[in-house]
C-alpha cells in the first residue's frame, strides 16, 4: 500500500533545480535525436528507446523492491495515461512528416495551458491567479520569439503538422491530468512511469511497422550512444524525476518550467553545433525566466 505523499503548495529550491536539469536534458535530447535520425528511423528509434527504458525501470524496481504488478484498481487509469503518453509521441513523430521541428515545438508547448485550465477542476489547490496566467503567457511568448523563424516559414501542407502539434500538446496536458487523478496521484513514481513507458514500448513498434520502417540493430557507436542517453537518462531518469515531482509539487507551477526546454535546445545548438547566438534568443530566455517567476511568485499574505 502506498503511503500518502507529502504535498508542497509551492516549488522549493530542490524542485526548481531538478526541473531545470530535466528541461536542460530534454533540450539536449533534441540534438541526440538529430544525431541518430539519419541512421535510425523515428518510430523504430522510439521503440528501442522505450524498450531500454522499461528494462531499466524494471531492474530499478526489482533492486528497490517496488512492486509494479499490484491489483489495486489503478490499472485502468494507468493504461489510459500510458495510451495518452504513447499517442503524444505518435503525433509528434507524425507531425514532423509535414512541418519543421520549430513550428511543431511551438504548438506542442501549449500543453501548460491545458494543465492550468483543466487540473483545477480536479484539484482546486492547483488554481492559478491572474498574475500566474500572465506568467504562462509571457513564458509562452518567449518560446514563440525563440522559434519565430520556423513559425514564419510557412509552406503548403504544414497546417497538418501544426494540428498534430496542437493535439500532442493537448495529450501531454491530459496525461498530466490523469496522473494527478485520485487513482494515480498516491502511486509510487515508478509505477506511474511504468504505465507510460511500458504501454508506449508496446504501441510504438506497431506504428513503426505500419510506417514500413526497417528494423535492425547494426548502427554506429554514435547512434547507439544517442539512443542509450535518450533511454537511460531521458526516458528513465528524467521521466522518473518528473513523476516524483508530480507526486509532491503543484503540476501547474511545474508546467511553466517546461517552456525552458525549447530554449535550452537552441542554447545547446549555439554551444555544440556552432549556431549563431542572437539577441532574439537572449530576449526569449529572459521572457521564459520572467514568466516562470510570475507563475511561481507567492501571493502576498
Amino acid at each position: 500500500m502506498n503511503l500518502p505523499a507529502r504535498r508542497h503548495t509551492h516549488l522549493d529550491t530542490r524542485a526548481m533545480v531538478l526541473l531545470v536539469l530535466c528541461c536542460a536534458f530534454w533540450g539536449f535530447q533534441q540534438i541526440l535525436i538529430k544525431a541518430a535520425i539519419t541512421e535510425v528511423p523515428p518510430f523504430w528509434q522510439a521503440s528501442l528507446r522505450f524498450w531500454i527504458a522499461t528494462a531499466c525501470l524494471m531492474l530499478w524496481c526489482r533492486w528497490r523492491r517496488i512492486p509494479l504488478w499490484v491489483n489495486d484498481g489503478s490499472a485502468p487509469m494507468g493504461l489510459l495515461a500510458g495510451a495518452l503518453f504513447a499517442a503524444e509521441f505518435a503525433f509528434i513523430y507524425a507531425g514532423l512528416q509535414y512541418t519543421n521541428a520549430s513550428r511543431l515545438t511551438i504548438f506542442l508547448y501549449t500543453s501548460p495551458f491545458w494543465v492550468a485550465s483543466l487540473l483545477p477542476l480536479l484539484v482546486p489547490t492547483e488554481h492559478l491567479r491572474r498574475l500566474q496566467w500572465w506568467g504562462l503567457v509571457v513564458a509562452f511568448s518567449g518560446v514563440v520569439l525563440a522559434l519565430s523563424q520556423g513559425l514564419l516559414a510557412y509552406e503548403n501542407g504544414q497546417w497538418r503538422g501544426d494540428i498534430m502539434g496542437l493535439v500532442a500538446g493537448a495529450l501531454w496536458g491530459w496525461t498530466t491530468l490523469v496522473l494527478r487523478s485520485p487513482r494515480l496521484a498516491p502511486q509510487a513514481a515508478e509505477r506511474n512511469l511504468f504505465y507510460q513507458v511500458g504501454t508506449t514500448s508496446l504501441i510504438v513498434p506497431i506504428l513503426s511497422w505500419f510506417w514500413g520502417e526497417p528494423w535492425q540493430l547494426n548502427y554506429s557507436a554514435t547512434a547507439w550512444g544517442s539512443m542509450l542517453l535518450q533511454a537511460v537518462v531521458g526516458a528513465f531518469v528524467s521521466y522518473l524525476t518528473w513523476m516524483w515531482l508530480l507526486r509532491h509539487y503543484p503540476a501547474t507551477r511545474m508546467a511553466a518550467f517546461t517552456f525552458l526546454t525549447p530554449v535550452f535546445a537552441l542554447i545547446f545548438g549555439v554551444g555544440l553545433l556552432g549556431e549563431a547566438l542572437s539577441a532574439q534568443l537572449l530576449l526569449a530566455l529572459c521572457g521564459v525566466a520572467i514568466g516562470i517567476w510570475l507563475v511561481n511568485k507567492r501571493s502576498e499574505p
